[in-house]
C-alpha cells in the first residue's frame, strides 16, 4: 500500500476532496481508510475511534485489543441507544473534518449526514466478517459469529431511532458498492484508489 507519486492529489486541484468509506463490522473499512488517506496525502478520522475515546473517558476499557465485539463493547453500544449525546458528539466533530475537506472518513453515519463527499460502502458477508475478526482479535469463530450477531442487529437499531436509516440495507447515499468478500486488503485498497482517480479526482 506504498504512495506513488501518481497515485497523489493532484497539485492543480482546487475542490476540497471528502471521501467517506463504510460498511459492516469486520469488512476492512478502516484499514482501507488509513491506507486511503496516506496514499492521497488526506487526513483520516474514524468514528469508531472518537467513540471509543469517550468510551474510555467514562470508564471502559476500550482501548483493548478486540474490545467493540467484546461484552463490554456490546454493553457500550446499549448506552449509547439509551444516550444519544455519544453519538451525536462525534457526528458533529465529523461534519467539521468534513466541512473543511480534504479527508478521509471512518464513518457509519457520515453517508446519511453528508450532502458532500465521495461514499463508499464495503460489502461482506458474515461468514467473510467473522473469519477477518477471528485473525484480528484472536477469538474462535463461533464467537465471532455470536459476537457480529448480536453487534449488528444493535447497531442497525441505534442508527434507525437515532437518524432513521437502514445502515447495511439502505444503499442510495453510496456512490460506489464495493463486493470484498473475495479480495485481499491489497485488493480492496487498489481497486478504491483507482475507483477514486477514475471517478472522483477527474472532477475536481
Amino acid at each position: 500500500m506504498k504512495r506513488s507519486d501518481s497515485e497523489m492529489v493532484p497539485p492543480g486541484n482546487k475542490e476540497p476532496i471528502v471521501i467517506c468509506i463504510s460498511g459492516l463490522s469486520g469488512c476492512g473499512k478502516s484499514t482501507v481508510a488509513r491506507a486511503i488517506a496516506k496514499s492521497f496525502d488526506l487526513r483520516y478520522f474514524s468514528g469508531g475511534d472518537a467513540l471509543k475515546a469517550l468510551a474510555s473517558e467514562v470508564g471502559y476499557r476500550s482501548l483493548e485489543v478486540g474490545w467493540w465485539e467484546s461484552d463490554e463493547g456490546i454493553k457500550f453500544l446499549e448506552e449509547r441507544t439509551r444516550d444519544k449525546s455519544y453519538d451525536r458528539r462525534v457526528d458533529d466533530k465529523l461534519l467539521e473534518f468534513a466541512e473543511s475537506g480534504d479527508v478521509v472518513l471512518d464513518s457509519w453515519t457520515m453517508p446519511w449526514l453528508l450532502d458532500k463527499g465521495f461514499k463508499i460502502w464495503l460489502a461482506a458477508s458474515p461468514e467473510r466478517r467473522a473469519v477477518r475478526i477471528t485473525k484480528r482479535d484472536k477469538i474462535n469463530l463461533a464467537a465471532a459469529v455470536e459476537m457480529l450477531k448480536q453487534k449488528d442487529a444493535k447497531t442497525k437499531h441505534l442508527f434507525k431511532k437515532l437518524y432513521g436509516f437502514s445502515l447495511g440495507e439502505d444503499f442510495s447515499p453510496f456512490d460506489l458498492v464495493v463486493d470484498v468478500n473475495h479480495m485481499d486488503p491489497d485488493q480492496v485498497f487498489t481497486t478504491l484508489r483507482l475507483a477514486i482517480e477514475r471517478l472522483l479526482l477527474k472532477k475536481c
